[in-house]
Parts: C-alpha cells; structure tokens; sequence
C-alpha cells in the first residue's frame, strides 16, 4: 500500500521494483536535483527514503515540486503523520475564513486547506484565490524551493512519538489504504524502521527542526494546545499577521475542540472517508480520541523502555521539549 523509494541493503534492487517509467521518472528528478553533485553515486541516497500512499500521491505535482510556484501569502500546515493536523486546518480555516466562523458557509475543511501532496481532491493550486492554505507531510528536503525565499509561513505541529504511534496504530487498522497491523508490536517495528507513510518521525522533526533557518516556520506542540487552546490561538494568529476580535477569537476556540469537532462532519472527515468506503468498518471515527498520554494504554513496559532507548539515542541533543502525560507541566 505504501510507496517505497528506498533499497533493501543490497546494489541495484530497484530494478525489481520500479517499472521503466517510474525509473525514468526518477531519473529526471535524479537529474534535476543532483545535476551539480560531485560524487559519483551506487545507490540511492536517504533523502529518497520518504514514503507516501501511492493511492493517494499526486505523482505529477511530487515530480515538479521544487519548482511549485510559492506566494508570499502562502501558509503551510506541515506536520507529521497523526500529529493533529486535521485539528490545525480546522483553526486555520478558522482563522481565515468568516464564513467557517459564522457557519455561513458550508465549505468542507479539507477543501480550505487540502493536501499540496494528494491527489483524492485534484485542486487547481494555481488559480486558487489567495492566500491559499496548504497542508501536507513531506520532509524538509521535498519542500519547494520558494519556500525558502522566508515569506510564505510554515505551522509545523509536533506530537510526543508515543501518542503518535498508539494514533497511527488505530488509524492504520481503520483506513483501507493503508496496512493494518496485528499487534501494536508488530507496528512499532514498523514504525521504527520508518516503514510507514511520512517515513522515520524522528527524521522528519529534525529534518524540519534543523533547516528552521532557511524557511519562515513556527514550532507547535500538539499537547501544549490541548492544554491551553486559546493561547495557541493567539500564538498561531500573531504569527499569521491575523487580529482576530474577542468575539472572532472565541469562535475559533469553540469551534476548534475536539468535542465539536467530531460533531462537525466538515471539519472530521468521517463522511468523506465513510461514503467513499475508506474505511474498513463503519464503526470507529477519524477523530479518535486526541488525548495526552494514551500511549500507556497500549504499551508494555518493555515496549515503553525500548522506545525510550531509542528516542534518547536519537533526540538527546534535540532542544523541542516534549510532554508525554497528560499532568506533565
């Protein structure tokens, strides 16, 4: 189900997978992002190693998406996967639409803010009116290229790994595009090879987190919002160069709970998915629970402790705090 760029440890097995278009496609990329690279190749580099849902890749707009025109009053939800990106297009939407405020408009988020990298809803992104929200999954380095002329902003939202593993673990077994795993175990493995949708988290922060300088970006904790949302508001609001009166500023609260949103079919995604039989049953939501801390509900003490292994290994220099329980301060 899933797209794989990347070899499996030995010389040349990507002639066993890719077809002779998509290894001409590559190619050209190859070509075009490399053309000035010195050193001579034998396989393929780890920047290619992202992993996106072939069902769902808009492979034509991934092709020239270095060369994706960028306005300077373009804004970017980017996030990795289950890290509450539906929540933040639902506050942007919010934000920047009145009819969203005042319910006069009944306009479904995901086609406020879609997804730059998808192709379920094709969207004319060029003659879209501006300012044009964007959402989206890619790494750093697949980012456009004008994104670095720092004038078009960057919201990226970042959820404790944990939460975002117990969240993808759910969210994998319900959605039919994507591949159901037996055992939170079994997806750990997964997701600790980065051998899921949006690749390894722990690249995909640092990625992001490490080139802040070359992109106009401000950071977002996922639990910090869940802990005082009207703050967050008013951060991502100030960082907009949006004023938002009192009475606009508590619409974009109340309406952005988790509670409201589930009621809310054009903020949830729950028909769409539902009505186009993306789901495997119709039980369940794509709003699951959105708590802090629902890692230890289904994590062993063992798996805990590995993960925790892993996690300092990889982010012990890394300064983003992170909160992992709900009455953590």
């Amino acid at each position: 189900a899933v797209h794989v760029l990347v070899p499996l440890g030995t010389i040349g097995h990507w002639k066993h997978h890719l077809t002779v278009e998509q290894d001409e496609r590559f190619e050209r990329i190859f070509q075009r992002k490399m053309k000035d690279f010195p050193l001579k190749l034998a396989v393929l580099q780890h920047d290619c190693s992202c992993y996106f849902q072939r069902s769902l890749l808009d492979v034509d707009l991934i092709e020239h998406l270095d060369d994706f025109e960028i306005r300077d009053d373009d804004v970017f939800i980017i996030t990795y996967p289950k890290s509450g990106t539906i929540w933040t297009q639902q506050i942007l939407s919010l934000i920047y639409f009145e009819g969203h405020r005042n319910r006069s408009e009944m306009v479904n988020t995901c086609d406020r803010v879609p997804f730059l990298e998808h192709s379920s809803h094709k969207v004319d992104h060029v003659n879209r009116p501006s300012p044009r929200l964007f959402t989206s999954h890619i790494p750093y380095y697949l980012a456009p290229k004008g994104l670095k002329k720092q004038k078009a902003k960057i919201i990226y939202i970042y959820r404790n790994p944990k939460d975002v593993l117990t969240s993808y673990f759910h969210f994998s077994n319900w959605l039919v595009t994507f591949e159901p795993s037996d055992n939170i175990e079994h997806f750990m493995k997964r997701f600790l090879d980065g051998k899921v949708m949006g690749s390894l988290w722990f690249d995909h922060i640092r990625g992001w987190y490490e080139h802040r300088h070359d992109f106009n970006i401000l950071f977002m904790m996922y639990e910090e919002m869940k802990k005082d949302l009207r703050s967050s508001v008013l951060k991502i609001s100030s960082f907009l160069e949006k004023e938002l009166s009192e009475e606009d500023l508590d619409a974009v609260v109340n309406q952005a709970t988790f509670q409201n949103m589930k009621l809310d079919p054009q903020a949830n995604y729950d028909y769409i998915l539902k009505s186009e039989n993306w789901t495997r049953t119709n039980e369940g939501d794509f709003l699951r629970k959105g708590t802090i801390g629902d890692w230890k509900h289904h994590f062993t003490v063992e798996q805990n402790e590995r993960f925790d292994r892993i996690f300092q290994m990889k982010m012990k220099d890394f300064p983003l705090k992170f909160i992992w329980d709900i009455n953590e301060e």
